[in-house]
């Protein structure tokens, strides 16, 4: 439950007490809030440099990766009392399959925060795409931090001449109709 980044500006500490303002402080009502805040406020930009930005720059640019926007809610809810973990995936999406229109981070690796709620256990929470629990979001590796989940790390030994090349290719689609639990 500890906030692992440093806040030296306190930006976020002021953005994380803009959700639990007067009489506001109701669990659903803030996780509510907090991903309509990230759909409305902030861009999803991807870009090639490795890692996760910190908490303090994804605030300040209002603009970030699934991974990014996964971090800064992460420390947000520690920062509210919450435990609150960071997991690392795949992102089922609809659109590949002849559905609605696609969501972003589909057909890659993905980012969610999961959230600890007593009395109902650990809760996926999607902030790039204002989604909460379902079946949708497809778990891989959980950990504290987004460095000790790597999406894709390796080595290679031999010669220059002996690479080949690689190519990868994820795709997640639906095998059949299930019954979400979190649709009543």
């Amino acid at each position: 439950m500890r906030p692992h980044a440093d806040d030296p500006d306190g930006s976020h500490a002021a953005w994380t007490k803009s959700f639990v303002a007067g009489d506001q402080d109701r669990t659903a009502d803030v996780l509510r809030r907090m991903l309509g805040l990230f759909r409305s406020e902030f861009s999803y930009r991807g870009r090639d440099a490795e890692g996760t930005q910190s908490p303090g720059e994804t605030l300040r640019t209002k603009s970030g990766t699934c991974r990014d926007f996964a971090w800064l809610m992460i420390e947000t809810l520690r920062r509210l009392g919450f435990a609150a973990r960071f997991v690392s995936g795949y992102l089922y999406d609809a659109a590949l399959d002849g559905g609605a229109v696609g969501m972003t981070g589909s057909g890659a690796t993905h980012a969610w925060v999961q959230v600890f709620l007593p009395g109902a256990g650990w809760l996926d929470y999607d902030p790039t795409n204002s989604l909460s629990a379902g079946f949708d979001l497809i778990p891989v590796a959980i950990a504290r931090h987004p460095g000790q989940a790597v999406p894709l790390a390796g080595s290679w030994f031999g010669d220059s001449g002996d690479y080949l090349g690689m190519s990868i290719n994820v795709a997640v689609r639906k095998l059949s109709e299930m019954l979400d639990p979190s649709e009543g």
